[in-house]
């Protein structure tokens, strides 16, 4: 008889060990598990997790580099920085943004507007980020914050640096700094391990060219807070490191005394060594005040920039183009000498106008200047004169001489705002124009009218590139002390001038690249400058410094910006007779001094009317403040001493 109660039984410890196996090996599969994670939370991530807790225990504020200082040719400072107090907030960090706001308003007397502001940035940046509550604090609302700084939970006092200029006299040179945009970051890639909220960067003029140099790294302050976020103790403090210093070549003084001159015009003047293109001043007029961009921009401030007819924020002697007028006249003579057109003692009539095809092409003597060879035509400035020159030459061979002094492209580097400006040939309107070019459009070009178009600088270029005998020079703002070839070549001249070497050999140990076939031709082209603002007749004459210390020769020109109907020929209406819109631009350029030169310089006056009454004054006064200067420059340029 078969006992089914043992079978059971069997069947029973059977499935009662499977049970027993499942249960103990999920049982060893969870202490695994959680040994695994242990070990894994305990090791392999413990880095994450002590960052965690330190976010907790440490607060990390990342500080705005310091920006490198600019400085004039003599060591003083034209863009600095100061201490700077700000206030920033990691919405992230505060409980309460709505309460956290009451507070502040009652601390710094923050409007609801600037309430509303802050919110929407919030809104649209990732809770991390720092927002900027105020940017320049004084020094009571600092203390102020940071006395009840226990209660403000999410923000932060910092003590930063802000670009400061001593006065705007060379605003437009040196440029401005602004907060960084969005832009900025996506096409400045410089900036991508840089950016730091407050942080200013260069917009335009030298502040953008020398940027990337110029920002410095930035640094940050660490220290420990309790759990209700209040500072226990500093942990480490990295105040970075400052960006590269730059001395440029321009003169502090020099600017100040030339911006004083502009006041209340639309103008620039551009000064320049001769020798070595050092750039002592450039200054465009009227100016803007720099130092309001740096904190963000007022919008009243902005409106009347903006609005003003005179435009305050255009760079004038870089970006200003204008019809170079009569200065353009060396030219014209002197391309004509070198490809053979005339010769220096040739004449023409001059009978106040000539007809070509019809058309009239008056001079702007009305009963004209008799006879007259290329001396007479540069100092009475005859416009008729060089009509004949530049029919006989050519507008492609003026074209090419204009282009070898340095018109039609740009002078400096790396300075977004300058403007090439044009120089008109044949092959240039068929190009732009689309058109055939014709013989009246030469004679306009032969008097700087027409097509081309000039900037202050360049003609500045042209006349240093004349003044030093028709070499070649590469204008800079940065100082370099060794790029001195061409003085040190003329003082290897002066001391050897029976030197056997051929004149091209000479010329080549020095590096050097003539711009003339026959030098003779710029000798010509400066005497019969000199004529024209030292003898009687001449058209700036009434403006000549006779001290030989401070002698100038000069070339003055309008640029016509309304054509003159017969009528008001006829009846010989003055310049200042016309509204201010209708007036030429009037223009100097010149070299001093005339026996020795040293500098060039190039002014314009926008709808100022006649060169000689309104530009050549200007010159005048700057050429003598320049030359007062020269032997300190001198000294200061031969001491030997570790640049900045």
């Amino acid at each position: 008889m078969l006992n089914l109660g043992s079978g059971n039984t069997v069947i029973k410890s059977k499935l009662i060990g499977r049970r027993m196996f499942l249960i103990t090996a999920a049982k060893a599969i969870v202490m695994v598990g959680l040994v695994g994670r242990l070990i894994s939370l305990q090791i392999n991530q413990s880095t994450k997790y002590k960052s965690l807790s330190d976010k907790n225990r440490f607060r990390e504020w990342k500080l705005a580099p310091e920006r490198g200082v600019i400085k004039d040719f003599f060591n003083i400072e034209i863009a600095s920085s100061e201490p700077l107090y700000q206030l920033h907030l990691v919405p992230e960090n505060s409980k309460d943004l709505d309460n956290l706001f009451v507070r502040l308003k009652a601390i710094l007397n923050i409007t609801d507007k600037k309430v509303f502001y802050l919110k929407k940035v919030i809104k649209k940046q990732k809770p991390w980020e720092p927002v900027i509550i105020s940017e320049n604090l004084d020094w009571s609302e600092f203390s102020r914050i940071n006395l009840f700084l226990h209660e403000l939970e999410g923000v932060e006092p910092i003590v930063s640096v802000a670009r400061t200029y001593p006065d705007n006299s060379s605003a437009h040179i040196l440029g401005y700094v602004s907060q960084i945009s969005s832009k900025d970051l996506q096409t400045k890639k410089y900036l991508q391990d840089l950016a730091v909220p407050g942080m200013a960067i260069g917009k335009t003029g030298l502040e953008r060219k020398l940027d990337e140099q110029i920002i410095g790294k930035r640094g940050y302050q660490r220290y420990e807070v309790n759990a209700y976020g209040k500072r226990i103790r500093e942990i480490k403090i990295d105040e970075g490191q400052a960006g590269k210093s730059f001395k440029t070549t321009l003169d502090y003084e020099v600017q100040k005394f030339t911006n004083e001159l502009l006041k209340e015009k639309a103008a620039a003047v551009c000064v320049m060594d001769v020798y070595n293109g050092d750039i002592v001043s450039l200054v465009s007029s009227p100016t803007f005040e720099p130092n309001e961009f740096v904190h963000g921009l007022d919008k009243t401030y902005w409106n009347s920039l903006i609005k003003d007819e005179k435009k305050p924020l255009a760079n004038k002697a870089l970006s200003g183009l204008y019809p170079p007028g009569s200065t353009i006249k060396t030219l014209v003579a002197l391309s004509a000498l070198e490809n053979k057109i005339i010769k220096p003692l040739d004449t023409f009539r001059c009978e106040g106008k000539i007809e070509l095809y019809g058309e009239k092409f008056h001079c702007w003597e009305k009963d004209g200047h008799g006879i007259v060879n290329l001396r007479k035509g540069i100092q009475r400035s005859c416009d008729v004169y060089f009509y004949e020159i530049a029919r006989k030459l050519g507008v492609d061979r003026l074209s090419e001489t204009a282009k070898r002094f340095g018109l039609g492209k740009k002078v400096l580097n790396d300075f977004f705002e300058e403007k090439s400006g044009v120089v008109p040939n044949t092959k240039w309107k068929k190009k732009f124009v689309g058109q055939n070019w014709y013989l009246g459009e030469t004679l306009h070009s032969g008097i700087g009218q027409g097509y081309f178009q000039s900037t202050p600088l360049q003609l500045c270029l042209m006349t240093a590139q004349i003044a030093n005998g028709g070499f070649k020079i590469n204008p800079r703002i940065i100082f370099d002390e060794k790029n001195d070839n061409l003085r040190n070549y003329l003082k290897y001249k002066n001391k050897n001038p029976n030197e056997p070497l051929p004149n091209d050999l000479i010329v080549s140990n020095f590096d050097l690249q003539p711009l003339f076939k026959n030098q003779e031709h710029i000798n010509l082209i400066k005497d019969a400058m000199y004529s024209s603002s030292n003898e009687p007749g001449g058209t700036s004459y009434s403006h000549r410094l006779e001290n030989p210390k401070y002698t100038f020769a000069g070339k003055t020109g309008s640029s016509q910006i309304k054509r003159f109907t017969d009528e008001q020929r006829e009846a010989e209406v003055k310049q200042i007779s016309l509204p201010y819109k209708d007036r030429d631009h009037a223009l100097f350029v010149a070299f001093a001094p005339y026996k020795n030169p040293q500098y060039a310089i190039s002014v314009l006056v926008e709808h100022g009317g006649s060169g000689g009454k309104t530009a050549a004054p200007i010159a005048k006064k700057v050429i003598k403040k320049v030359l007062e200067r020269h032997e300190l420059r001198r000294n200061t340029n031969s001491q030997i001493g570790e640049n900045v």
